[in-house]
């Protein structure tokens, strides 16, 4: 066993993910939200294949992207809640950024262990903005995975996908303590 690492292990067992809806300004500048993306593409990535990459979402686009949330919803006849909701999620924030993931030709690595490596970079990018002090949150929604608005919004390929938004910015108020999941509920393979 390698020495244990107390601080860290202190704060994955108590952190936690912040409302999007409770953070403001300021954000991260690009000084502040470098080491927060350097620390996420730390994540696992299947033999340096990086089945991933960011897209900094700062005020303006997010505007530009609520109003396409808007036009997609109306297009798709989605319920109005539901284009409001997802329209709000990017109108009221000032910094997300946008996880892709990029599904590689690999005869080695699976597409759906490609997705992992996303999801994992999602995890990380929201553990590292919580430990530098940030609020922080992981969203997605319908219009993450329509083609048309991602395409048109973000600029997307065929072989790309919103793995994760991560919002990040100043915490309003703390949210309530939530229940912890129940560990005794996993399942235990004993050797015979």
């Amino acid at each position: 066993m390698s020495n244990p690492n107390a601080p860290v292990l202190e704060f994955l067992l108590t952190r936690r993910s912040r409302p999007a809806k409770t953070l403001t300004t300021p954000v991260p500048d690009h000084a502040a939200l470098q080491p927060i993306l350097t620390a996420a593409a730390r994540s696992p990535d299947h033999g340096k294949l990086e089945p991933w990459r960011f897209i900094v979402l700062e005020r303006t686009a997010l505007l530009r992207l609520a109003g396409l949330v808007a036009t997609r919803g109306a297009a798709m006849q989605r319920d109005q809640s539901d284009i409001d909701k997802a329209r709000s999620q990017f109108e009221n924030a000032h910094l997300a950024v946008a996880v892709i993931a990029v599904q590689k030709h690999s005869p080695k690595v699976p597409a759906i262990e490609q997705s992992y490596s996303a999801g994992a970079v999602c995890l990380a990018l929201l553990n590292a903005a919580l430990a530098s002090g940030w609020g922080a949150n992981w969203l997605s929604g319908w219009a993450s995975h329509d083609r048309e608005f991602v395409e048109q919004g973000l600029g997307l390929e065929d072989h790309e996908r919103v793995a994760g938004l991560i919002h990040i910015g100043t915490e309003t108020n703390a949210p309530p303590e939530r229940p912890r999941p129940n560990i005794e509920a996993i399942t235990t393979w004993l050797q015979e």
